[in-house]
Formats: structure tokens, C-alpha cells, sequence
């Protein structure tokens, strides 16, 4: 009967719910002082995260400043393309009075040179030899 009882004293102390493996893990020494180290790793740990930031700031200040430059080329990109468009339409403009005109010098050489000497050839093959002479 005493094996019985200290089972169920053992079994009280340690509790129903927890498993044997969880007890073999509580440390039977006392902890030693981790204080300076921690402290170290701690430090080293936001010096490396402040090292980090530093140069995440530094890639950001690049990348505003290639973007600001890309959009200032985009700009005057986009300004000499409106004004080749403007000088386009000026030469299109331009050609079009030009072909205009074209049409109305042949059309008065046509009328004024060809049509006048087509007349006169027409008229003098059409008198007979005998008139000529």
C-alpha cells in the first residue's frame, strides 16, 4: 500500500496533465548571467537594423533622384515632340498650297501654251497645200 500512495503523490506532485519529457527539461542549475551579452547582441543587432535603414534611405534619395531626372527628359521629351508635330502640320500645310499651285500652272500652261499650239497645228493640217502656197 505505501507503493500506492507515493504513485499518487508522485502523480499529484508532477500533475495529471503533464507529460513526464516536459519535467526532464526544468534546469536543475541555476542560470548564469546573461546580461553583457545579451546587451552585446542587442547592440549589435540594432546597429545592423539602424546600417539597414541608412542604406535603405540612401537607395530611396537614388531612386527619387533618377526619377525626378528620367521625368525631367520625359518632359522635354515630350515638349520637342509637341513642337516637330507643330512644324509637321506647318510642312503639310505648306505642300498642300504648294501641290495647289501646281495644279494651277499646268492647268494655265495647258490652257494658255498647249491648247493654242494643238489649235494652230490643228488648223494648219487641216488647210489644204494648195492654200498655203
Amino acid at each position: 500500500m505505501i507503493v500506492v500512495i507515493v504513485e499518487s503523490v508522485a502523480m499529484s506532485e508532477r500533475g495529471a496533465d503533464t507529460p513526464e519529457q516536459v519535467l526532464k527539461f526544468v534546469p536543475t542549475e541555476r542560470p548564469r548571467r546573461y546580461g553583457p551579452v545579451v546587451e552585446e547582441a542587442g547592440e549589435a543587432i540594432i546597429a545592423k537594423i539602424q546600417k539597414a535603414a541608412e542604406l535603405s534611405n540612401e537607395n530611396c534619395d537614388r531612386a527619387m533622384k533618377l526619377a525626378h531626372k528620367l521625368s525631367m527628359q520625359l518632359r522635354a521629351a515630350e515638349e520637342r515632340i509637341s513642337q516637330l508635330e507643330a512644324e509637321v502640320e506647318l510642312f503639310r500645310d505648306r505642300a498642300a498650297r504648294a501641290e495647289g499651285w501646281l495644279q494651277t500652272i499646268q492647268k494655265e500652261i495647258e490652257e494658255k501654251l498647249i491648247a493654242p499650239r494643238s489649235a494652230n497645228a490643228t488648223e494648219q493640217t487641216s488647210l489644204p497645200k494648195d492654200a498655203e502656197l
